[in-house]
């Protein structure tokens, strides 16, 4: 099982861009960042189910955003443990890897689309205008997590 946790890394600073994707079965929220940022904010989100139609998608997003990274949510029980969906991420992750040769990267994302709801109806959507952006907010905060968890390592952590 990967770890929920950003992988280790031997570089002391990381530079460019880096897409999030919040990985469902009916849609993908994308989130975008910058690691000079260190700072995620929605993009879009990916409608369908055809796997033809979602990597052309991506495909598009990464020829214009030219991320040097990709991170994925990965889906865990709240007592952290692996689940159906789990497989089908680290699957998605897999395929992004091959199709795209980029390293991809998780993030824990237990309760992000709770938060996601809780941040839009917070900023005065209704549960119908919320729905449409509900999966990009997700993929931002699993990618502002892994940011964060990249900030809080021991030989990245500011004093």
């Amino acid at each position: 099982m990967p770890e929920a946790a950003p992988q280790t890394r031997t570089d002391s600073i990381q530079n460019g861009t880096v897409l999030a994707f919040d990985f469902g079965e009916k849609r993908i929220g994308v989130a975008v960042g910058e690691w000079t940022l260190l700072q995620a904010h929605p993009l879009t989100v990916i409608h369908g189910e055809a796997n033809a139609e979602r990597f052309a998608a991506i495909s598009a997003l990464i020829d214009e955003w030219r991320p040097t990274s990709l991170v994925v949510g990965l889906p865990l029980t709240l007592d952290g443990e692996a689940h159906a969906m789990t497989a089908r991420c680290t699957r998605f992750a897999n395929q992004l890897r091959g199709r795209f040769g980029l390293n991809v990267d998780y993030a824990d994302e237990r309760l992000s689309s709770i938060e996601a709801q809780e941040r839009l109806r917070d900023s005065g959507h209704n549960a119908k205008s919320a729905k449409a952006h509900l999966d990009a907010v997700a993929a931002q905060l699993i990618l502002q997590c892994y940011f964060d968890a990249y900030l809080d390592r021991p030989t990245h952590a500011t004093n």
